[in-house]
């Protein structure tokens, strides 16, 4: 997180909170979502400007309760999202391949998810910002287990890594992370925010 972020909260601590404003899509897109398309159920404009992305990316964070938010100065801007808390590509690297996030983290693979609709969720580890609320409202750096959800567009190539195994009403399986197999296994979307511990629609 930037320090002027930091010191701007301890200059300004009771600055009301946003909800609804900001939402992550899912392509990773940051959106903006005024009343209109609040109002609307509507996605809201998609971001362009390059340094108000990257401001975002860099002041993203989480609290205790699993709401995800932008630390906008001395305000938080809870974001509404869409599918999960991350948005996952496959890059390839000159080590293998790389797991990067909409924030360009990189994510360490544990598993694959697959829902009733055929999305590919990625569970792993990753570095983020934690608000921790019951210690005296300090921000943190830890390694969390996640989930991602992966871009479609890169959907053709997890499949050519995976090996899946149909069972009556299920399937099993695997994938193939740089050498090592990784299981892939069934869920459905709507245990995703319990399992992983987030909120998609923060409120008031």
């Amino acid at each position: 997180m930037d320090e002027k972020v930091i010191r701007s909260l301890v200059k300004w601590p009771n600055v009301p909170h946003c909800f609804g404003w900001l939402a992550l899509d899912r392509r990773g897109q940051w959106r903006m979502r005024d009343e209109y398309a609040q109002e609307n159920r509507l996605p809201g404009n998609i971001i362009q400007h390059r340094a108000l992305n990257e401001f975002i990316s860099r002041n993203y964070a989480c609290d205790s309760l699993g709401r995800y938010f932008f630390q906008n100065g001395p305000q938080r801007v809870f974001i509404t999202l869409d599918a999960t808390p991350w948005i996952a590509r496959i890059s390839p690297s000159d080590t293998g391949m790389k797991l990067l996030t909409q924030c360009d983290t990189a994510m360490h693979p544990q598993a694959a998810l697959s829902d009733e609709t055929g999305n590919i969720y990625i569970a792993g580890h990753l570095q983020q910002t934690l608000y921790e609320m019951a210690d005296e409202d300090q921000f943190a750096q830890k390694d969390c287990l996640t989930v991602a959800l992966l871009l479609d567009h890169d959907l053709g190539l997890f499949t050519d890594l995976a090996k899946i195994h149909e069972e009556a009403c299920s399937f099993r399986g695997s994938w193939n992370w740089n050498g090592q197999a990784l299981p892939l296994e069934a869920i459905h979307s709507k245990e995703l925010s319990e399992r992983f511990h987030y909120i998609k629609n923060p409120v008031d």
